[in-house]
């Protein structure tokens, strides 16, 4: 086999700072941090947009969301005809293989199984194809998983869960009372995908390398680990999370999430126990990763494969009283990346900045493919490889979200603006104010930065106007009524029928 063997693991809501080798001793990630140790950490790295589908058609296509036009979830997704790292690959001579969840088309309607869109994941490149639905699959939005557990007679079990978590969300329950699975470990939807792609390694047999994607729904919401891993963390022995509410000016971004995220009454060990469940579902991750990664070492091919870990966004957890993403804070910004090269390097962590459009351009040269046209990101390959041990990263770094906020982050100053109007709506000094505690952007003294950010950093970004407002006439035509939330709504609890 000439080339080497890619494998990217893509977790949903994974956030930067939880893993051991960033320097989180509250974490228990051992897999991740044996990779890291054999690997480079990117401690500095960004997604292009932080929710599901902008993030996910970034990291597919090259491109900045502007540019694929894909501002949220669940109304428009990027052309399947256009840019594809996926396809790419494909043509350099890999078999193209995913496990789990991609969020590259819109979840509506009575989607029926996922096997009936496989189609519009192999026009994106992928030859292997197993998906699994996101986060909780129901009756008329099904998948393998579902399968799965109908076949041990489980499905009802996890459709109980479910039920218990979603009305409890409508009613009005707080992110840290999310209860555990009630389903073993070996059963849990994340488990399930890890071990899919483990058998589907092991009985890999085509003469050519292979491409595989392994896109876990955890550790998103619910925070359902089993208890075993619950019992890993105590409360009290997990950070904190930022406790200081955003002070004004608030920017509408911050402010539309504040009235979302179901944090009101959070209080310091209130944050700690949601904490402490989110490092849980960290910890299930971190293992189904090990069970992949030994399927690798099992079948002798480990040190023939380049391994990528990253995750599409991160999770607020509570700081400045936020859950979730859709905003621009550290805690949604940042994201895990550790780039593992065949045989692995002496391990080091990286400081520049990077995004996921440097991490599609990575892949693209570790499978030899050559670089998508027109992409602003940057390969890692010679960071990881040349042996230098540095990496002095990207002068700035974009990301972009509805409804229609984009931002610039330089070594030191992020600033956010209203990509409508060009109005600047957040300025922070990522030096002196690391936490994000006190919003610049009105005081005099920061004018001309202000000023010097919106002509250099988004005159280059050049928002594309065209794509921006087709998804607002998207937007303003109204979402759909008939959703996979409204048909658990209407499942559990007979609620939002049409």
């Amino acid at each position: 086999m000439s080339k080497p063997n890619i494998v990217l693991f893509l977790p949903d809501q994974h956030r930067g700072d939880v893993m051991g080798c960033a320097g989180n001793a509250a974490a228990i990630t051992p897999h991740l941090d044996r990779l890291a140790s054999r690997g480079v950490l990117f401690e500095r790295c960004a997604t292009n947009g932080p929710l599901c589908m902008p993030a996910r058609a970034s990291l597919m296509t090259g491109q900045h969301v502007n540019r694929h036009g894909v501002w949220g979830n669940n109304l428009l997704e990027a052309d399947r005809g256009g840019p594809s790292h996926v396809r790419c690959i494909r043509d350099a001579g890999y078999h193209t293989a995913m496990f789990g969840k991609t969020h590259l088309y819109a979840n509506h309607r009575n989607d029926g199984h996922t096997r009936e869109h496989a189609w519009k994941l192999r026009e994106w490149g992928y030859e292997t194809v197993h998906e699994l639905r996101d986060v909780v699959p129901t009756s008329r939005c099904t998948c393998h998983y579902a399968d799965f557990l109908a076949a041990r007679g489980r499905l009802r079990v996890y459709q109980d869960y479910a039920r218990l978590w979603w009305t409890g969300a409508f009613r009005g329950a707080k992110p840290w009372e999310d209860p555990p699975s009630i389903l073993p470990t070996e059963e849990h939807i994340d488990m399930y995908c890890a071990t899919q792609a483990a058998q589907w390694i092991g009985s890999y047999q085509e003469d050519k390398p292979f491409y595989l994607q392994v896109c876990f729904t955890g550790p998103h919401t619910p925070f359902d680990a089993p208890p075993e891993y619950r019992a890993r963390f105590a409360p009290e022995d997990v950070p904190a999370p930022i406790l200081e509410a955003p002070t004004e000016p608030v920017s509408p971004q911050v402010r539309q999430m504040l009235a979302a995220s179901r944090m009101d009454g959070i209080t310091e060990i209130l944050g700690r126990v949601m904490a402490s469940h989110y490092y849980a579902k960290v910890s299930l991750i971190d293992d189904a990763v090990g069970l992949v990664t030994q399927a690798l070492a099992d079948a002798g091919l480990e040190d023939e494969t380049w391994i990528i870990y990253t995750s599409d966004h991160g999770e607020m957890l509570g700081d400045h009283g936020l859950g979730q993403k859709k905003v621009f804070y550290e805690g949604a910004l940042r994201v895990p990346l550790i780039v593992v090269p065949p045989g692995g390097t002496d391990g080091w962590h990286a400081r520049g900045l990077s995004d996921h459009l440097d991490v599609t351009a990575t892949l693209l040269e570790a499978a030899d493919a050559g670089p998508l046209p027109d992409s602003p990101g940057r390969s890692l390959v010679p960071a990881v490889v040349g042996g230098s041990r540095a990496h002095p990263g990207k002068d700035v770094v974009f990301s972009e979200v509805e409804a229609y906020y984009a931002m610039a982050r330089d070594d030191r100053y992020k600033m956010t603006i209203d990509a409508r109007t060009g109005a600047a709506v957040e300025l922070y000094d990522m030096q002196n104010d690391p936490l994000e505690l006190e919003n610049r952007v009105e005081e005099p003294g920061f004018r001309g930065l202000r000023q010097d950010m919106v002509n250099e950093y988004f005159g280059r970004l050049a928002i594309d106007r065209t794509k921006l407002d087709t998804y607002q006439r998207r937007v303003a035509a109204g979402g759909y009524r008939d959703t996979f939330m409204h048909d658990l709504r209407r499942q559990f609890d007979g609620v939002g029928s049409t």
